[in-house]
């Protein structure tokens, strides 16, 4: 049975995580200590082997982190960037605990001289070889379920949307390793099949299925109408101790990827899946946003100083120039800009777009709009917290009431903090373009969510971001 098969496969892959430990240990070793290719002061007062006492200690933390992170769960349709990540915070989790220890030993001799670019050099190597580890082990599985091997024999319970959907996921995926035997349906016939997945018989025979024992997994995919016989069905999928698991009708229904919570007992099904709702993943992403804030006005500061005096000595009016916008939980805030306009009418500034030859932009305002410089005093709205370095754009509230009526999902943007730059503005859609695009954009991003991506975002930003050709 599969149930086995999965019980080896943790166990190996628990031992090859332990030997990945100690060949990334000793490797930060050899580099750092004993090849002398990064010479560290200090680095020549511990013996050798005295480096090495603290690997049996690390090896059972960094296997214990793995299975926190759920890194010795089936991998038959884990994602590779999901697994990295997991193996990513698992690993500075383990780097965080070994450099508290380092501090908290003080003048300890041991403590005080162990290496830093030692413990620098084994998260990095870590992190690596254990991605690795497991892109190999994960490419030689998908070979052998490919090939017919270590399959997982699931029946399903209910012909619907969901079963349709499921079934053409499996067919699209060998390497997952799914073979369904069939389905158990009260409204087709007996040999009625989609895509070649038959029907075996009615719901009320399954319990002649489970004594054949037959099965590694039941898949409950009722119709919507149908799901007063789940009660039934759920009982006798638990008596029999098959693995049960329930893929609800509702697909259709619901434009995005729902997720599920449990609130005290009491399963919660969420419709969109927004990980900037993790607290742990909102407190890194607002770390990385006050860091890069402060270095941005401290290499900037010269071009501001100059964008500023310019301003000034080259039109009437502020060199600051605050407009009201829409934020985080449809919060209004006060966004800067460098004044790029003469001063106008609040009332007719708010409604109106800025259109190409627009006679209000002053000559100076004309390149700072076209390098996006006018946006550099935004760095000081992310300090404060109204803006983040990497979300969708905020807007005036006079085009929020707009466009909530016209766009579909608009308003979900504002369930994260408004960005400097966005996943819609590297790609094109900045100034005046297609606002269904914009916002298609943004909630990728929203429901994509990542530090990896929020990286990728600001680099492409650099080279296709800081240059508008729709800024006018």
């Amino acid at each position: 049975m599969i149930k086995n098969n999965q019980k080896s496969l943790n166990r190996t892959h628990v031992v090859l995580d332990a030997l990945m430990v100690v060949c990334s240990y000793t490797l930060a070793w050899y580099l750092i200590i004993e090849s002398g290719i990064f010479l560290e002061a200090g680095t020549g007062v511990l013996a050798p082997r005295v480096y090495f006492i603290p690997l049996f200690v690390i090896i059972p933390l960094y296997l214990f982190l793995y299975g926190i992170f759920q890194l010795y769960t089936p991998k038959r349709v884990m994602r590779r960037r999901v697994e990295f990540a997991n193996i990513f915070k698992a690993n500075t989790i383990g780097l965080l605990i070994f450099t508290l220890v380092l501090y908290l030993g003080g003048k300890n001799p041991f403590f005080y001289n162990f290496s830093r670019r030692m413990v620098i050099a084994f998260f990095l190597i870590n992190v690596t070889l254990g991605t690795l580890e497991r892109y190999f082990i994960r490419q030689a599985l998908h070979s052998v379920r490919s090939k017919g091997y270590n399959q997982k024999h699931i029946l399903l319970i209910g012909y619907s949307r969901a079963a349709e959907g499921f079934i053409d996921r499996v067919l699209a995926n060998p390497e997952w390793g799914y073979h369904i035997q069939g389905i158990l349906d009260d409204h087709h016939p007996l040999g009625f099949q989609y895509h070649s997945v038959p029907v075996l018989g009615e719901t009320q025979e399954l319990l002649g299925f489970l004594e054949r024992n037959t099965l590694d997994e039941i898949a409950v995919t009722l119709g919507l109408k149908e799901y007063e016989k789940l009660e039934r069905i759920v009982a006798a999928c638990e008596k029999s101790g098959v693995h049960t698991k329930f893929i609800p009708d509702y697909n259709n229904m619901i434009p995005t990827r729902p997720y599920t919570e449990d609130l005290q007992g009491l399963p919660v099904i969420n419709i969109r899946h927004v990980p900037l709702n993790d607290q742990l993943n909102a407190t890194m992403k607002r770390m990385m946003d006050i860091a890069g804030a402060l270095v941005a006005i401290l290499v900037f500061s010269p071009v501001m100083v100059l964008t500023a005096v310019l301003v000034k000595t080259t039109s009437r009016g502020p060199v600051i120039y605050s407009q009201e916008r829409v934020g985080l939980h449809n919060r209004p805030f006060k966004m800067y800009k460098f004044r790029s306009m003469a001063v106008q009418a609040a009332s007719s500034e708010k409604s109106k777009w800025t259109t190409p030859g627009d006679p209000r932009v002053t000559s100076i305002g004309k390149i700072i709009r076209k390098t996006s410089i006018d946006e550099m005093p935004q760095f000081f709205n992310i300090l404060k917290g109204d803006m983040s370095l990497v979300g969708p754009r905020p807007e005036r509230p006079f085009f929020v009431e707009r466009f909530k009526e016209e766009i579909p999902r608009y308003m979900v943007k504002h369930q994260v903090r408004p960005g400097l730059t966005g996943w819609a503005q590297v790609n094109g859609y900045r100034g005046d373009t297609s606002i269904t695009k914009r916002i298609e954009h943004d909630l990728y991003y929203i429901e994509n969510w990542s530090l990896g991506f929020d990286f990728k975002i600001l680099f492409l930003t650099i080279f296709k971001g800081f240059i508008n050709k729709n800024a006018y």
